[in-house]
């Protein structure tokens, strides 16, 4: 490993040189008011093929709001000893700015300031790709054959639930993952790189729609309030489910299924009208022990309740829901994670699991064993947005320790 070892420990240069052309490039979804990854992926590929990565394949899925009519998923190849298979996942896309002024420079040129890589996207998944990156080129300059086969997907749609990025990859591309692959997605983690995310809260979002009567204020027996039935529907969706879903898990932080009402849709304009609509969305976050299903059967115990209870009609419809299986905490690509984390950092890790979702869970569901790290300062999303250049190079080193760790 020395070889590879030293070629990364040299490549400071490099990861800066990618890192700068990638923030170049925006690579927004067109549901966020950009026009999709096609130009940092084009960029990308020339870019690796020039660094004598050659085996590249490109999965277009279709999409007529991107600029080119798709969004691209790029898959890279390097063959190892095994026919076992590696994939370290990361994602092309990345959020929007936010506001303008609360940067310190523009979010799409590079600063190199103090050892921090500045602007958006460049820990938010470049990070976990140029260190990927990395890991593959160490290989390939030093004609190195890795153990086991290693698959590089750069895939897109990840920032909006990866609808155009990884679940279209399963679901148009079946044989593309085996069960028998092991996945590390470097897309999450801490600034010492202790937790290795094994686990994720089952995900559902949901849209409620109460429908009544309107009426004038001061005629409520003439009107069906919805706002009311509402207000009753959400509470008591809030405690009821909380009562009934209520184990805890200390893998987890929160260690409890969540529900909580959040956005809430404006319905009359002045105060003097009884509301005949009213829309309300909660966000669920529910320990994997609990299936989604035992969670809608309960959802609809509720809805016929207030339903009889103030005579309106409620109707409730899936904004976004995720299910997946949990990695165990001693399967072996965990362990050699873990052993490979304490060798280049000299940190112990810990199994953690985590509210948010990530691409590892459609490849859980499919019996791949995943797992999400990175050793990361977790400023995705914010405004001066960076990435240390140490956890680019560090971060390499893992994954080509990985590379070489059948």
């Amino acid at each position: 490993m020395r070889n590879i070892f030293d070629f990364i420990e040299n490549s400071t240069a490099l990861a800066v040189e990618l890192e700068t052309e990638l923030c170049k490039l925006p690579a927004i979804s067109p549901d966020s008011g950009g026009q999709g990854e096609i130009d940092k992926a084009e960029f990308l590929e020339k870019w690796l093929k020039e660094r004598g990565i050659a085996n590249i394949e490109r999965f277009d899925a279709p999409d007529k709001k991107a600029k080119g009519g798709v969004r691209p998923n790029i898959i890279a190849t390097i063959h190892g000893k095994s026919e076992k298979r590696l994939w370290i996942i990361s994602h092309l896309d990345v959020v929007p700015p936010g506001e303008r002024r609360l940067w310190n420079s523009d979010p799409w040129t590079l600063v190199e300031k103090d050892g921090r890589l500045i602007g958006r996207g460049v820990e938010d998944n470049q990070q976990g790709l140029v260190s990927s990156c990395l890991a593959a080129l160490a290989f390939v300059k030093n004609n190195v054959e890795p153990d086991l086969t290693v698959k590089l997907l750069f895939a897109a749609d990840e920032e909006m639930g990866s609808r155009f990025g990884v679940l279209w990859l399963v679901k148009n591309k079946p044989d593309l993952l085996h069960a028998d692959d092991v996945a590390l997605i470097p897309d999450g983690g801490d600034s010492k790189g202790q937790g290795i995310e094994i686990a994720e809260k089952n995900l559902l979002w949901l849209k409620f729609t109460a429908s009544g009567v309107q009426a004038h204020g001061s005629r409520p027996d003439q009107g069906v309030n919805a706002h009311l039935a509402g207000a009753y529907l959400l509470t008591s969706l809030y405690e009821r489910l909380s009562a009934k879903f209520n184990t805890r898990d200390s893998l987890f932080e929160p260690d409890y299924s969540t529900f909580q009402p959040t956005k809430k849709e404006a319905n009359v304009p002045n105060v003097n009208t009884i509301p005949g609509t009213d829309v309300f969305y909660m966000d669920m976050r529910i320990l994997p022990q609990y299936p989604l299903k035992a969670v809608f059967d309960e959802i609809n115990v509720v809805k016929a309740e207030i339903e009889t209870r103030f005579g309106v009609k409620i109707v409730y419809e899936t904004c976004q829901q995720s299910e997946s299986k949990a990695t165990a905490a001693d399967a072996p690509f965990v362990k050699r994670l873990s052993a490979a984390v304490k060798e280049i950092y000299g940190v112990d890790t810990k199994p953690i699991g985590i509210g948010g979702g990530t691409v590892a869970a459609p490849l859980r569901n499919m019996g791949i064993d995943a797992a999400v790290w990175a050793r990361l300062d977790d400023t995705a999303h914010q405004p001066n947005e960076y990435t240390l250049v140490s956890n680019i190079i560090g971060d390499a080193k893992v994954i080509a320790r990985l590379m070489r760790s059948a």
